[in-house]
């Protein structure tokens, strides 16, 4: 147990053999494009939204709002851990630093879960958004895509930030077109927001309760999750402790613009409360337009999927590259996973995301959503954890941006997100729980004993002020 509660003080260690570093290449504005681009909030609103819509209606804005507002105070933590321990590592990298070894491995394990599963739960929606023009098979499409992704994975960073950027406006002007056209054709008021109402199983309509909104929180945090992109990036992002908060923090503000603004206007312009909880936007778009509008929408959303398909690739191969400069796993299993392509980026790593994830696509699409929110709530619930540790020993003198309200913010989201927590499907609790036994197991049998050679949190020396 003390693993778990103590931090371990020489848990920075410099490695014998050299660690191979992330080249610093990008500033705030392509840090930004990346950032956003993993929240990838076009197709988040298509793709996910429409789930949320299904099952809390017209509260389905209320949700993404309290999950909005619950994200800025774990943005908060995110942006001061982040510049304290500016690593590709993300989570496990500051959890492991301040909390310990065992906290950092099952949170590296939490954070694999959400690397691993979030690109395909997203690019299975672009099957969808092509249907305008050609049917596919969404599982087939999604594995396409995973694909596509890994290959542009494989490229130099610099030049993903400018593809992934152009993709943005797309899908930006596509969530605009929406706003607008929601809004325009408004059937109800800005009272709609709060009404509370979705359509039963037997079409008659049911009233959305506090604790269904608690449960769909799990999701609304997903909904904007990319903002912690910024902190994958830390490693290559320049001056990252002065641009790791700027990043999370103004990702998390724009998204949750583009993001919320859209599904109040689908809320209140949705021709009737049957077809707002069916949830087909592209029907509904078409609707307040034209069938020209409703293509153009579509395949800005295709696209978008696909931005977030390169993006997600990118932050995840970087999290495998980490842990693998760190010793988490066998030295052959090690050496390949830190092997650098002639691009810079870790090609095995990235191959390593990509076809596993093609190979989600065919996994029922419920049960990915439902352990993915069980597994960010729990990997935010341990990253504010490690807040409350950040500021005791030699942490507390270390340059880095601090959070305001601090510790008040991160004993309010320990106790917020616990109780979500709770709330929660106990078939996803318990895939979840499952996968973090065995990563205990791992821990207990392979790791600690080798304590001295293996799961070595490494931290770049040439972090710039």
């Amino acid at each position: 147990m003390t693993d778990t509660l103590r931090p371990v003080e020489n848990a920075v260690i410099e490695v014998s053999d050299s660690p191979q570093k992330l080249k610093r290449s990008i500033g705030v504005v392509g840090g930004t494009l990346l950032t956003l681009s993993c929240v990838t909030p076009a197709s988040t609103l298509f793709v996910v939204v429409p789930d949320l819509f299904g099952s809390l209606g017209t509260a389905t804005a209320l949700a993404i709002a309290i999950g909005s507002l619950l994200c800025v105070a774990v943005a908060f933590c995110y942006s001061e851990l982040g510049t304290l321990i500016p690593s590709a590592g993300g989570e496990y990298a500051m959890v492991s630093t301040l909390a310990g070894r065992l906290a950092g491995w099952l949170v590296f394990v939490l954070s694999l879960l959400v690397v691993m599963i979030v690109p395909p739960v997203i690019a299975m929606g672009t099957a969808d958004y092509l249907a305008p023009l050609v049917h596919l098979d969404p599982a087939m499409t999604g594995a396409g895509v995973m694909l596509l992704a890994t290959l542009a994975g494989l490229l130099d960073l610099r030049a993903n930030a400018w593809i992934t950027g152009i993709f943005l406006v797309l899908e930006v002007v596509a969530a605009g077109v929406v706003a607008v056209l929601g809004f325009a054709h408004g059937e109800r008021g800005a009272g709609s927001l709060v009404s509370m109402q979705v359509t039963g199983s037997g079409g008659h309509t049911d009233t959305v309760t506090a604790m269904m909104v608690v449960s769909g929180l799990a999701i609304a945090l997903f909904v904007t999750q990319g903002f912690s992109t910024a902190v994958y990036l830390s490693e290559e992002l320049e001056h990252p402790r002065r641009t790791v908060a700027r990043t999370v923090l103004a990702t998390l503000a724009i998204s949750s613009v583009i993001i919320l603004v859209p599904v109040a206007a689908i809320t209140m312009g949705a021709p009737d409360l049957k077809a707002l909880t069916g949830g087909d936007l592209s029907t509904m778009v078409t609707a307040w337009s034209n069938s020209a509008v409703g293509t153009f929408v579509s395949l800005c959303v295709a696209l978008a999927i696909i931005n977030a398909g390169i993006v997600m690739v990118i932050q995840n191969s970087r999290v495998l590259f980490a842990s693998a400069r760190d010793k988490a796993w066998p030295e052959p299993v090690n050496n390949a996973l830190s092997r650098l392509g002639r691009f810079g980026s870790p090609w095995v790593a990235t191959l390593l995301v990509g076809v596993p994830g093609a190979l989600l696509c065919f996994v029922d699409l419920d049960t990915l959503y439902g352990v993915t929110g069980v597994s960010v709530t729990g990997m935010y619930l341990l990253v504010a954890a490690a807040a409350l540790l950040a500021r005791r020993g030699r942490h507390a003198t270390t340059r880095a941006w601090r959070m305001p309200l601090w510790p008040a913010v991160p004993v309010l989201l320990i106790v917020v997100l616990g109780y979500v927590l709770t709330q929660q499907d106990t078939s996803y609790l318990l895939w979840t729980g499952g996968i973090m036994a065995v990563a205990t197991l791992y821990w207990l049998l392979y790791l600690r004993p080798r304590r001295a050679t293996r799961w070595l949190v490494s931290i770049p020396d040439d972090a710039q002020a």
